[in-house]
């Protein structure tokens, strides 16, 4: 039976495709997912803690002009 040159490149494409899929499916069981280096519980990371809260507000010098930008390229 032969291929049409006409759908020789969907049938490429269809082939190296599922090859592609069923190596990645084979890498995935093969590999095991890392086990967690601490079990215990993490704060969540959008909460400082007490000692990053007195850093956190130290007051900032700012030199020079603030920026600001340029929203019409025309204009200088």
């Amino acid at each position: 039976m032969r291929v049409r040159e006409s759908d020789r490149n969907l049938l490429l494409l269809g082939t190296f495709t599922l090859l592609s899929v069923a190596a990645a499916g084979l890498v995935a069981l093969l590999d095991p997912a890392p086990a967690p280096a601490n079990p215990a519980p993490r704060p969540p990371a959008n909460h400082a803690s007490a000692s990053d809260q007195g850093l956190a507000q130290t007051p900032v010098r700012i030199v020079g002009t603030p920026f600001v930008p340029n929203s019409n390229p025309r204009q200088r």
